[in-house]
Protein backbone atom coordinates (compact mmCIF):
# COMPACT_ATOMS: atom_id res chain seq x y z
CA UNK A 1 0.00 0.00 0.00
CA UNK A 2 1.24 3.48 -0.85
CA UNK A 3 0.18 6.54 1.14
CA UNK A 4 -0.29 9.96 -0.47
CA UNK A 5 -1.70 13.37 0.43
CA UNK A 6 -4.30 14.62 -2.06
CA UNK A 7 -2.86 17.72 -3.73
CA UNK A 8 -3.88 20.23 -6.37
CA UNK A 9 -3.01 18.85 -9.81
CA UNK A 10 -0.11 17.07 -8.15
CA UNK A 11 3.47 17.27 -9.44
CA UNK A 12 4.87 14.68 -11.82
CA UNK A 13 6.76 12.94 -8.99
CA UNK A 14 3.52 12.14 -7.17
CA UNK A 15 1.88 10.66 -10.26
CA UNK A 16 4.98 8.61 -11.01
CA UNK A 17 4.66 7.08 -7.54
CA UNK A 18 0.89 6.66 -7.91
CA UNK A 19 1.21 4.98 -11.29
CA UNK A 20 3.84 2.58 -9.97
CA UNK A 21 1.79 1.65 -6.87
CA UNK A 22 -0.49 -1.35 -6.61
CA UNK A 23 -2.74 0.19 -3.98
CA UNK A 24 -3.37 3.89 -3.37
CA UNK A 25 -4.41 5.32 -0.01
CA UNK A 26 -5.05 9.03 0.49
CA UNK A 27 -4.32 10.66 3.83
CA UNK A 28 -7.57 12.17 5.13
CA UNK A 29 -6.59 12.81 8.75
CA UNK A 30 -3.56 15.11 8.41
CA UNK A 31 -3.34 18.68 9.68
CA UNK A 32 -3.29 21.41 7.05
CA UNK A 33 0.14 22.91 6.38
CA UNK A 34 1.14 25.99 4.43
CA UNK A 35 3.67 25.99 1.59
CA UNK A 36 2.59 22.60 0.28
CA UNK A 37 1.00 21.27 -2.87
CA UNK A 38 -2.27 20.91 -0.97
CA UNK A 39 -3.33 24.27 -2.36
CA UNK A 40 -0.85 25.03 -5.15
CA UNK A 41 0.64 23.68 -8.33
CA UNK A 42 3.34 24.91 -10.69
CA UNK A 43 3.01 25.25 -14.44
CA UNK A 44 5.27 26.58 -17.21
CA UNK A 45 4.17 30.13 -17.96
CA UNK A 46 5.47 32.63 -20.48
CA UNK A 47 7.81 34.03 -17.78
CA UNK A 48 8.98 30.69 -16.46
CA UNK A 49 7.77 28.68 -13.48
CA UNK A 50 4.36 29.94 -12.38
CA UNK A 51 2.54 29.10 -9.14
CA UNK A 52 -1.23 28.69 -9.12
CA UNK A 53 -2.38 29.13 -5.51
CA UNK A 54 -5.80 28.27 -4.13
CA UNK A 55 -6.80 30.77 -1.43
CA UNK A 56 -8.01 29.11 1.76
CA UNK A 57 -9.82 30.53 4.75
CA UNK A 58 -7.37 31.16 7.56
CA UNK A 59 -8.01 29.46 10.88
CA UNK A 60 -8.59 31.54 13.99
CA UNK A 61 -6.49 31.21 17.15
CA UNK A 62 -9.49 29.64 18.87
CA UNK A 63 -9.68 26.91 16.24
CA UNK A 64 -6.11 25.73 16.70
CA UNK A 65 -4.89 23.16 14.23
CA UNK A 66 -7.22 22.38 11.38
CA UNK A 67 -7.31 19.17 9.39
CA UNK A 68 -6.87 19.41 5.64
CA UNK A 69 -10.26 17.79 5.09
CA UNK A 70 -11.86 20.65 7.09
CA UNK A 71 -9.97 23.42 5.28
CA UNK A 72 -12.30 25.77 3.42
CA UNK A 73 -11.66 27.36 0.05
CA UNK A 74 -11.81 31.16 -0.02
CA UNK A 75 -14.20 32.01 -2.84
CA UNK A 76 -14.47 35.77 -2.31
CA UNK A 77 -12.58 36.42 -5.53
CA UNK A 78 -12.49 34.51 -8.84
CA UNK A 79 -9.36 32.39 -8.36
CA UNK A 80 -10.79 29.59 -10.53
CA UNK A 81 -11.27 31.93 -13.46
CA UNK A 82 -7.70 33.20 -13.00
CA UNK A 83 -6.25 29.68 -12.86
CA UNK A 84 -8.10 28.54 -15.96
CA UNK A 85 -7.03 31.64 -17.88
CA UNK A 86 -3.43 31.01 -16.83
CA UNK A 87 -3.65 27.43 -18.12
CA UNK A 88 -5.19 28.60 -21.39
CA UNK A 89 -2.53 31.27 -21.85
CA UNK A 90 0.31 28.82 -21.14
CA UNK A 91 -0.95 25.75 -22.98
CA UNK A 92 -3.55 26.68 -25.59
CA UNK A 93 -1.06 25.91 -28.37
CA UNK A 94 0.29 22.74 -26.73
CA UNK A 95 -0.38 19.47 -28.58
CA UNK A 96 -3.02 18.06 -26.20
CA UNK A 97 -4.60 20.91 -24.21
CA UNK A 98 -7.72 20.98 -26.38
CA UNK A 99 -8.39 17.31 -25.64
CA UNK A 100 -8.72 18.03 -21.91
CA UNK A 101 -10.04 21.59 -21.90
CA UNK A 102 -13.74 20.72 -21.58
CA UNK A 103 -13.22 18.33 -18.66
CA UNK A 104 -10.94 20.85 -16.96
CA UNK A 105 -13.57 23.52 -17.32
CA UNK A 106 -16.00 21.35 -15.36
CA UNK A 107 -13.64 21.55 -12.38
CA UNK A 108 -13.08 25.29 -12.69
CA UNK A 109 -16.81 25.99 -13.06
CA UNK A 110 -17.69 24.04 -9.91
CA UNK A 111 -17.82 25.99 -6.67
CA UNK A 112 -15.97 24.10 -3.98
CA UNK A 113 -16.45 24.53 -0.25
CA UNK A 114 -13.69 22.17 0.92
CA UNK A 115 -10.16 22.06 -0.44
CA UNK A 116 -10.05 18.27 -0.10
CA UNK A 117 -13.03 17.83 -2.43
CA UNK A 118 -11.31 19.93 -5.08
CA UNK A 119 -8.07 17.96 -4.79
CA UNK A 120 -9.88 14.65 -5.10
CA UNK A 121 -11.63 15.91 -8.23
CA UNK A 122 -8.31 16.93 -9.77
CA UNK A 123 -6.99 13.43 -9.03
CA UNK A 124 -10.03 11.84 -10.66
CA UNK A 125 -9.48 14.03 -13.72
CA UNK A 126 -5.83 12.98 -14.00
CA UNK A 127 -6.59 9.32 -13.27
CA UNK A 128 -9.16 9.33 -16.07
CA UNK A 129 -6.77 11.08 -18.47
CA UNK A 130 -4.01 8.56 -17.71
CA UNK A 131 -6.42 5.61 -17.47
CA UNK A 132 -5.22 4.81 -13.95
CA UNK A 133 -7.62 2.11 -12.83
CA UNK A 134 -6.58 1.77 -9.17
CA UNK A 135 -9.32 2.85 -6.80
CA UNK A 136 -8.10 4.77 -3.77
CA UNK A 137 -8.75 4.17 -0.10
CA UNK A 138 -8.92 6.81 2.66
CA UNK A 139 -7.19 6.77 6.03
CA UNK A 140 -9.40 6.79 9.11
CA UNK A 141 -6.72 7.81 11.61
CA UNK A 142 -3.40 9.65 11.42
CA UNK A 143 -0.10 7.84 11.89
CA UNK A 144 3.03 9.95 12.10
CA UNK A 145 5.16 7.04 10.95
CA UNK A 146 3.49 4.73 8.49
CA UNK A 147 4.43 1.11 7.91
CA UNK A 148 3.38 1.50 4.30
CA UNK A 149 5.18 3.15 1.39
CA UNK A 150 4.92 6.69 2.70
CA UNK A 151 4.84 9.24 -0.11
CA UNK A 152 3.25 12.01 1.97
CA UNK A 153 6.47 14.10 1.86
CA UNK A 154 5.83 14.62 -1.86
CA UNK A 155 3.25 17.21 -0.81
CA UNK A 156 5.92 19.53 0.63
CA UNK A 157 6.43 22.23 -1.99
CA UNK A 158 9.20 24.22 -0.27
CA UNK A 159 11.47 21.20 0.19
CA UNK A 160 11.17 19.69 -3.27
CA UNK A 161 12.14 16.18 -4.24
CA UNK A 162 14.96 14.68 -6.25
CA UNK A 163 13.58 13.48 -9.55
CA UNK A 164 15.41 12.17 -12.55
CA UNK A 165 13.25 12.02 -15.63
CA UNK A 166 13.58 12.14 -19.37
CA UNK A 167 13.25 15.65 -20.72
CA UNK A 168 10.36 16.51 -23.00
CA UNK A 169 9.54 19.57 -25.07
CA UNK A 170 7.93 22.28 -22.93
CA UNK A 171 6.10 25.37 -24.12
CA UNK A 172 8.79 27.92 -23.26
CA UNK A 173 11.92 25.81 -22.86
CA UNK A 174 13.63 27.81 -25.61
CA UNK A 175 13.65 30.75 -23.14
CA UNK A 176 14.15 29.15 -19.74
CA UNK A 177 15.23 25.56 -20.38
CA UNK A 178 13.68 22.38 -19.07
CA UNK A 179 11.87 22.66 -15.71
CA UNK A 180 11.38 19.26 -14.03
CA UNK A 181 8.57 18.11 -11.76
CA UNK A 182 5.95 20.68 -12.64
CA UNK A 183 2.26 19.83 -12.28
CA UNK A 184 1.28 16.64 -14.07
CA UNK A 185 -0.76 18.94 -16.33
CA UNK A 186 2.44 20.19 -17.99
CA UNK A 187 3.48 16.68 -19.02
CA UNK A 188 -0.07 15.70 -19.94
CA UNK A 189 -0.64 18.70 -22.21
CA UNK A 190 2.69 18.16 -23.98
CA UNK A 191 2.76 14.37 -24.24
CA UNK A 192 -0.84 13.14 -24.02
CA UNK A 193 -1.06 9.34 -23.77
CA UNK A 194 2.74 9.15 -23.93
CA UNK A 195 2.80 10.60 -20.40
CA UNK A 196 2.69 7.04 -19.07
CA UNK A 197 6.03 6.15 -20.66
CA UNK A 198 7.65 8.99 -18.69
CA UNK A 199 6.00 8.04 -15.39
CA UNK A 200 7.09 4.42 -15.71
CA UNK A 201 10.77 5.38 -15.80
CA UNK A 202 10.85 7.83 -12.88
CA UNK A 203 12.41 6.69 -9.62
CA UNK A 204 11.07 8.92 -6.86
CA UNK A 205 13.78 9.50 -4.26
CA UNK A 206 12.57 10.65 -0.84
CA UNK A 207 15.91 10.33 0.95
Amino acid sequence: MSLFIPTYFAPISQYAAIYQSNTITFEFEDNYQKQTYRNRCYIYGANGKLALNIPVKQKTKEEGRKKTKDTLVENDFPWQQQHFKSLQSAYRSSPFFEFFEEDLLCIFNKRYKFLQDLNIDTHLFVADALQIEQQFNKTTSYELISENNDFRPLAIAKKGVDIEMDTYIQMFDDKYGFIPNLSILDLLFMEGANTISFLEKINVNLS
